[in-house]
C-alpha cells in the first residue's frame, strides 16, 4: 500500500489537491494495491461536486478533463505520463460523488466486497473496509456486497466471472445463487456493455475457465446463444471431443500457443512436447506475432480478444450441418459457411465494427485452409501460398494461429509428433511468405496497371482486366513472368486461349 502512495503519480496528485478536500481512492486500485499489483486506472470519490473538483484538478495537473456523466456527477482526467510509463503512456483518473449520504453507504452499493474498500489520500495508513473485503481477498473469495448487487446491474454477473478467474478467486455459494437468480435480467443490459465485458474476459488470464463458469451457471446462452447448440454434438475420429468440448479445448490451446509465441517468452510454457515444437519451428516470428496482435481494428478492443471469438465460433455451424453417411461416419459439410453466417449475426448483435465483422468472417470462412494445404505432399506450392493470402490478407495470420489451436484440440493426446511437425511446417511456410518474402510470394510489385494493359492490347474496361492482372501477379509468384513485356505477352496469350485454365490452375 505504501508503495502505491509513494509512486510519482500519486505524489503528483496529492501535491495538487486543494486544502481540506475529503478525497478517497476506491475500488480496484485499492484491491490491486493489497495484492501488490500495479494500477493505471484510479477511481476516487468525494462527498459532492465531483465534476467541479475534477475540472479544477485537471487544470492543476495539466491533464485533459472529460465530464463522463453529469447527471451522476462523474468525471475523468487523463494524464499523459510519457512513453516510458508502464501504463502505456497515460493514466485515467475517475472522480465521482458519493452514491449515498456517506462513504460507507457508497461502498455498500458497489459490486463485490473486494472492490468496496477505500483509502483517504490524507491518511494512507487507514483502510475503510465496511464489508470485509480485505479478509475476502486474503481468503481468495468473491462475495457480492448485497443481495441486490446483481439486480442493480446484471452485467455484474459477467464481471464476477472475469474477476474470479483473473484473481484466482472462488465465488461464494450465496453469490452464485444471486447470479443465477439475476441471469434472466441480462437482457436488460445493452449489447455494448455485454460486448465490452466479454472482450475483457477474452483478454483475461483464462478465457476457457470463464466460459465454463458461464455455462455452469446457465448464463452463456444469454450472451452467446449459438454456442449452446454445440453441446453434446458428437464427432467422428480424429476428433476426440464433442463439438462444444473441442471448442473449449481450442480456446485453451489458443491461450497456450499465444503464450509460447509471446514476446515475453517463458520456457516453462513450452515444457509440453507439442508446444515445444511450436517454439522451435515458429519462435523466430515472436516479434512479428506480437506486432500483429497489437493491431487494433477498433481502439477499444484488441485483435487478440477477437481471435478468441473466432475460436469460439469456428465450428458453431456444425450442429446445423451434421450428417451421418452410410458408413456411420459423422460429417459436417459446409460448416465453415454456416459458422461464418452465425458469427456475423452475433458480431452484429454485439455491435462490432464492420472491420471486425469482416475479419471474423474471413478467419472462419477459411479456417480449414491450412489443414487442406497439409494434405498435399511436402510444403505448399508458391501458387497455393499466394492464393491463401490473396483470399485472406492479414487475416491469414489469424488463421495460421487458430489452426494450431484447432489441430491440438482435435487430436489431443492422440496427435502424432510427425503429423504435428508437418502442420507446423505448413504454418511456417505461410508465415515466412507473409513476413519474410512478401514481394516474392504474397504481393509482387505491379509490372503494369489496368490502363497500361488496355492500351497495350486495345481492350475496354471490364472484369476481364482485373482477371488478367490477377493472372499476371500469380505468374510473377511462380516465376513465369518477370518483366513488363512478359506480362503483356502472357495477357495476350490468355486472351487467345482463355482465362479459365490459368485462373483455376492447380494449387
Amino acid at each position: 500500500m505504501e508503495e502505491m502512495f509513494s509512486s510519482p503519480t500519486m505524489k503528483r496528485i496529492i501535491a495538487a489537491l486543494p486544502a481540506g478536500v475529503e478525497l478517497y481512492l476506491v475500488g480496484g486500485a485499492v484491491r490491486d494495491a493489497l495484492l501488490g499489483r500495479p494500477s493505471y486506472d484510479l477511481d476516487f470519490v468525494l462527498p459532492s461536486g465531483a465534476l467541479r473538483f475534477a475540472r479544477q484538478l485537471a487544470d492543476r495537473l495539466g491533464g485533459a478533463y472529460y465530464p463522463l456523466d453529469p447527471e451522476r456527477d462523474y468525471a475523468r482526467i487523463v494524464l499523459e505520463m510519457g512513453e516510458s510509463h508502464a501504463g502505456g503512456g497515460r493514466i485515467k483518473l475517475d472522480f465521482a460523488s458519493y452514491q449515498g449520504p456517506a462513504l460507507e453507504d457508497d461502498l455498500r452499493l458497489r459490486d463485490f466486497t473486494i472492490n468496496a474498500m477505500a483509502i483517504s489520500l490524507h491518511q494512507s495508513h487507514r483502510l475503510v473496509d465496511p464489508l470485509g473485503g480485505a479478509a475476502d481477498l486474503a481468503s481468495r473469495r468473491l462475495r457480492a456486497c448485497s443481495p441486490a448487487s446483481f439486480e442493480n446491474d446484471p452485467l455484474r454477473i459477467l464481471r464476477a466471472v472475469r474477476q474470479a478467474v483473473d484473481y484466482d478467486l472462488l465465488i461464494s455459494p450465496e453469490t452464485i445463487h444471486l447470479m443465477r437468480e439475476a441471469s434472466a435480467h441480462l437482457g436488460q443490459v445493452s449489447m455494448e456493455r455485454i460486448r465490452d465485458e466479454l472482450f475483457r474476459i477474452f483478454d483475461g488470464r483464462n478465457p476457457r475457465s470463464a466460459l465454463k463458469i458461464l455455462n455452469h451457471i446457465a448464463v452463456l446462452g444469454s450472451v452467446l446463444p449459438e454456442l449452446i447448440a454445440m453441446q453434446g454434438v458428437d464427432q467422428s475420429p480424429p476428433h476426440i471431443y464433442d463439438v462444444w468440448m473441442h471448442t473449449l479445448e481450442a480456446v485453451n490451446k489458443l491461450f497456450a500457443v499465444l503464450a509460447v509465441l509471446s514476446a515475453e517468452y517463458d520456457p516453462a510454457s513450452a515444457s509440453n512436447l507439442m508446444l515445444g515444437l511450436v517454439s522451435i519451428r515458429l519462435g523466430r516470428f515472436r516479434q512479428e506475432m506480437q506486432d500483429h496482435l497489437v493491431e487494433q481494428l477498433n481502439p477499444d478492443r484488441s485483435l487478440r480478444a477477437l481471435l478468441y471469438l473466432s475460436a469460439l465460433y469456428h465450428d458453431s455451424g456444425k450442429p446445423a450441418c451434421r450428417q451421418v453417411d452410410q458408413a456411420q461416419r459423422i460429417r459436417f459439410l459446409g460448416h465453415d459457411q454456416e459458422s461464418e453466417r452465425l458469427v456475423a449475426l452475433r458480431a452484429g448483435e454485439l455491435r462490432l465494427s464492420n472491420q471486425e465483422i469482416e475479419r471474423l468472417r474471413l478467419v472462419i470462412r477459411h479456417h480449414m485452409r491450412p489443414f487442406l494445404l497439409g494434405q498435399m505432399e511436402g510444403e505448399p506450392t508458391r501458387r497455393a501460398v499466394y492464393r491463401f493470402f490473396r483470399d485472406t490478407g492479414t487475416a491469414g495470420v489469424d488463421i495460421c494461429i487458430l489452426s494450431l489451436a484447432d489441430m491440438l484440440a482435435t487430436y489431443g493426446p492422440t496427435l502424432r509428433q510427425e503429423d504435428w511437425a508437418h502442420h507446423l511446417d505448413i504454418i511456417r511456410c505461410l508465415l515466412e511468405a507473409w513476413w519474410e518474402h512478401p514481394q516474392e510470394q504474397v504481393s509482387p510489385p505491379a509490372l503494369l496497371n489496368g490502363h497500361e494493359l488496355m492500351a497495350e492490347l486495345d481492350l475496354h474496361p471490364g472484369p476481364m482486366i482485373g482477371q488478367l492482372l490477377e493472372a499476371i501477379r500469380e505468374a510473377q509468384v511462380v516465376g513465369k513472368v518477370n518483366t513488363r513485356s512478359e506480362a503483356v505477352d502472357l495477357a495476350r496469350s490468355l486472351l487467345d486461349t482463355g482465362l479459365d485454365n490459368e485462373m483455376n490452375g492447380a494449387a
